[in-house]
């Protein structure tokens, strides 16, 4: 086997090695983003659920999230950890990370399944659950089932950043893309043929998490730069030690998520009841569903900035590794530049096309309540997505370098000094409108320290252009 087979991240252009690593990453993140997503659209279209099933799908998805912050943890750590190691030639600590990795990640997702299954009820409690009797009920039924898919899910998504540090990018991205078009094609059958409900929308979906784990698997008897081995599959303390710290930020970036997600969610709860027509009981669901979808199509603009600066991961990792600091530094403006493109059009859309965006999920079926709403919440609350885009980009940059203390530090300070903080702020000062401002102030706030560290970057980026720094 050639013990250099990943090279050509050394010698390739920049702008292809991009395409090549970023493009499929990026649609594997936005195909796992749609499993929620697509969900949300045919539950909001049925009409025996509608914003009912719109609001119980929203209390949901910060617990999935939670799963994904776990396994992007190990997976984009050993990733880090892999691609370094082939620039050094490293082979054996590679195999063995990846090994170690896959334990890891079946252990904790079976210890996450148990959890939510003992605690159902005061877990959806916690994250806005009970707005009202229907939307309890359906995320009762919504969670049980996603949450029997957690395991499988959980090493779907441990797993990809590891393939594509093999060198497999395409297969990362079809192995998601199967799992996704599985749920799109199942989700009407069970919804609007079966009348299966919630339950149909979270069975579709786990049936596309299987395949997607078995497609994992499959790949790990078959990798390219890696040989798997017996020996492998243990846990490699030493090395889980080196490799879980690389991936903290990426698990940071998204357990913080869900601290804001729950700090956001509950005040809408306690905000929206306030209001004078959200108080009203059958209105009292509307802003949760409508938040929800506005930070579902925000996950679709973050999944696009994280898929490009985690599809480059394994270039800068190689560089670092073979000592080509140059390239590192010029591939790091080439993300800044597109990071700032993907949040302009961004930004565009839902700046014009607020009442279309809407329309995609249920609006015609809902009260003139529902789209007012959502109209103000799109315009608000992803205000600043360019500054947005860019933050995320400086955070998993920092990340591919080994810098995993200062990108931790950022994504705290971003999701929840200012993200937690500022959404249990405002409201007291500006009702259920302060829950949107949070966000856009966050931002700004978040990209000013962001300067101050991507011109640092630069500067420690400046030397080592040769082989030199090569260990």
């Amino acid at each position: 086997m050639d013990q250099k087979s990943n090279t050509f991240l050394e010698t390739e252009p920049i702008g292809a090695l991009m395409k090549k690593y970023a493009v499929p990453c990026i649609i594997s993140l936005l195909v796992a983003a749609l499993y929620n997503i697509v969900d949300q659209i045919f539950i909001a279209n049925a009409s025996y659920l509608g914003s009912y099933g719109n609001a119980a799908n929203t209390v949901v998805f910060p617990l999935t999230v939670v799963a994904l912050s776990i396994a992007v943890m190990i997976g984009d750590g050993c990733c880090a950890f892999v691609s370094i190691s082939l620039g050094a030639d490293k082979k054996e600590d590679a195999h063995k990370g990846i090994g170690s990795a896959v334990l890891l990640c079946i252990i904790s997702s079976l210890v996450l399944t148990a959890i939510y299954l003992i605690f159902q009820e005061p877990i959806l409690t916690v994250f806005g659950g009970r707005v009202n009797e229907d939307t309890f009920h359906h995320a009762k039924e919504y969670f049980f089932w996603i949450t029997v898919g957690v395991p499988f899910y959980m090493f779907g998504q441990a797993m990809n950043p590891i393939i594509r540090s093999d060198g497999s990018p395409k297969f990362a991205m079809l192995a998601t893309l199967g799992g996704a078009a599985t749920n799109i094609v199942l989700d009407p059958i069970f919804i609007f043929i079966f009348k299966w409900g919630m339950m149909g929308a979270a069975v579709a979906t786990v049936l596309g998490q299987v395949l997607t784990a078995a497609l994992s698997v499959w790949y790990l008897c078959h990798m390219k730069a890696i040989r798997l081995e017996k020996s492998s599959f243990r846990i490699h303390g030493k090395l889980a030690a080196k490799y879980l710290p690389l991936g903290i930020c990426s698990f940071l970036s998204q357990i913080s998520l869900v601290a804001a997600m729950a700090a956001i969610q509950n005040m809408t709860l306690k905000y929206g009841a306030m209001d004078e027509i959200f108080g009203q009981s059958q209105y009292a669901q509307i802003p949760m569903a409508v938040l929800g979808i506005v930070m579902k199509f925000f996950q679709i603009v973050i999944s696009i900035a994280v898929g490009m600066a985690a599809g480059c991961i394994p270039i800068v990792g190689y560089n670092i590794g073979a000592g080509r600091k140059d390239r590192a530094r010029s591939l790091f403006t080439h993300l800044l530049i597109a990071e700032a493109a993907v949040g302009a059009v961004a930004l565009f859309i839902v700046e014009l096309f607020p009442n279309q965006l809407i329309g995609i999920f249920g609006a015609a079926n809902e009260s003139v309540y529902y789209t007012e709403f959502a109209v103000k919440c799109f315009r608000i609350y992803l205000c600043m997505m360019i500054l947005a885009t860019v933050n995320k980009a400086t955070f998993i940059y920092l990340q591919s370098l080994g810098k995993a203390l200062l990108s931790t530090m950022l994504s705290m300070v971003r999701e929840v000094v200012f993200g937690v903080g500022f959404a249990l702020i405002l409201p007291a000062f500006f009702g259920l409108d302060g829950v949107l401002y949070s966000m856009p102030v966050s931002d700004v706030l978040t990209f000013v320290i962001s300067v101050i560290v991507i011109c640092y970057t630069y500067k420690t980026l400046k030397t080592g252009t040769g082989k030199e720094g090569a260990r």
